[in-house]
């Protein structure tokens, strides 16, 4: 009876860790991808741009740009407050702090409207920080609450249930968009309800989500304070790449993962406002592919983590980014609604693969005592990631007239993020997780 009150207890934890992602991918989905970017485009930003330090900006160059800023914000936190939050064992603590500053921000989007660009642009600001700074928290969470040998299929379970989340909840924001006449809304007020409702979604099963987890004990004595592991925290950071190369495999792996999520990350973020701006195409046909891709990488995330099991994570990993160079060049010369929906398809496939095998693999080479703070570097290398990307693909759309040249660019990133892929051994990229409870 002990055994079998353990395991219930261990299948709870990763049920509540796999909810966060059910709660925070409704944000990611309904707002940062789906109807922001189109409603940031289409009336927020006056036609004409907005004027920035002199220099006039388009819908698409001003969101890439944001995007980077709030990436530029991660970049600099996450280090010290994962090395403080492993020491004083604060790691379920900052991840719900994260979580209300976010979904309250993306809550309070009802409130943006046309020509509301500095006031929508803040609130995605912040709301992007409590994702993306969240998530440095979730994620290290994820060497305690899965099995030993189960780092692949607990990551990608989590990535399944934020997709079937977030699909719910959007598919529930794109009925309100497109049956807005029936229940008596504007069409304005319809898409700023569909992104509050994403908010609130985020809180209500965040916070569920969270309470159900347990807090791993810190590193330090009881009674500890703040101010010694803030200072271990900067030193550790000087130390950082001469403790990096100490853990084999780990810095190819960083340096693949900078380049090939370079090219995720700015494909998933702009490929909204890339079909409005550049195809032309109707927000009915952006929506339903992005609600297409969220249910295909319920099944790409769950189909990979079966890959990694049969052919090992890297050459799994290997594979999805090798299809994600393939899904640049096609980007780059479609033209049509049907060819922008197939691509849906193909990205659904592989986003859902490449996210939950990154993770599981880098769980598997960090130090099994230190996972906020290694994830935190994790997170540094992603949000440096999502600044360059994004920014390339807003300076070319800013200098030629189109962002084509960027989509095409991203080749290049994953191109190399597959050549240092190769440099990961083998035996450490497949070996049974080390991180159990």
């Amino acid at each position: 009876m002990p055994a079998m009150s353990s395991s219930a207890a261990a299948r709870r934890r990763v049920h509540a860790w796999c909810m966060y992602d059910w709660a925070n991918s409704a944000y990611v989905t309904t707002v940062a991808v789906a109807v922001l970017p189109a409603y940031f485009a289409a009336a927020v930003v006056p036609e004409a741009g907005v004027s920035v330090l002199g220099a006039r900006l388009s819908a698409a160059s001003l969101w890439g740009y944001l995007v980077s800023a709030t990436a530029l914000v991660v970049f600099v936190l996450a280090p010290p407050l994962g090395a403080v939050a492993d020491h004083l064992g604060l790691r379920r603590r900052l991840l719900l702090a994260f979580c209300l500053c976010g979904g309250l921000a993306a809550t309070g989007l009802v409130a943006v409207g046309p020509g509301a660009v500095w006031l929508t642009a803040g609130l995605f600001f912040v709301a992007q920080v409590g994702f993306v700074g969240g998530n440095v928290f979730y994620d290290s969470l994820l060497g305690h609450v899965a099995p030993a040998g189960r780092l692949d299929a607990v990551s990608g379970r989590g990535f399944a249930y934020g997709y079937v989340g977030g699909g719910l909840q959007f598919a529930l924001a794109l009925g309100c968009i497109a049956g807005h006449r029936a229940l008596g809304l504007d069409a304005d007020l319809a898409a700023r309800l569909a992104m509050s409702s994403a908010g609130l979604w985020w809180l209500g099963f965040g916070l569920w989500a969270v309470r159900g987890m347990d807090e791993p004990p810190g590193t330090a004595p009881r009674g500890a304070g703040l101010a010694a592991p803030a200072r271990e925290a900067l030193g550790r950071l000087r130390g950082l790449w001469g403790r990096a190369r100490a853990v084999p495999g780990l810095v190819p792996f960083m340096l693949a993962f900078l380049f090939y999520n370079d090219g995720v990350q700015t494909t998933i973020s702009m490929a909204t406002i890339y079909g409005k701006t550049e195809l032309g195409l109707s927000t009915t046909v952006l929506m339903v592919t992005l609600l297409v891709i969220q249910f295909v990488s319920v099944f790409g995330a769950l189909a990979f983590s079966r890959l990694a099991g049969a052919v090992g994570t890297r050459a799994a990993l290997m594979l999805a980014v090798a299809l994600w160079a393939g899904v640049a060049v096609y980007a780059w010369s479609m033209r049509t609604a049907t060819e922008y929906f197939v691509l849906g398809a193909v990205v659904g496939l592989v986003m859902g693969g490449s996210q939950a095998l990154s993770r599981s693999l880098y769980a598997r080479l960090i130090p099994a005592d230190r996972p906020a703070e290694f994830f935190g570097y994790f997170s540094v290398v992603n949000r440096l990631s999502a600044i360059v990307g994004p920014a390339v693909f807003a300076a070319v759309a800013q200098h030629t007239g189109s962002a084509r040249g960027g989509i095409l660019v991203l080749t290049v990133f994953f191109i190399l993020g597959l050549a240092l892929l190769a440099r990961v051994p083998a035996g450490r990229a497949d070996a049974p997780g080390s991180q159990g409870a």
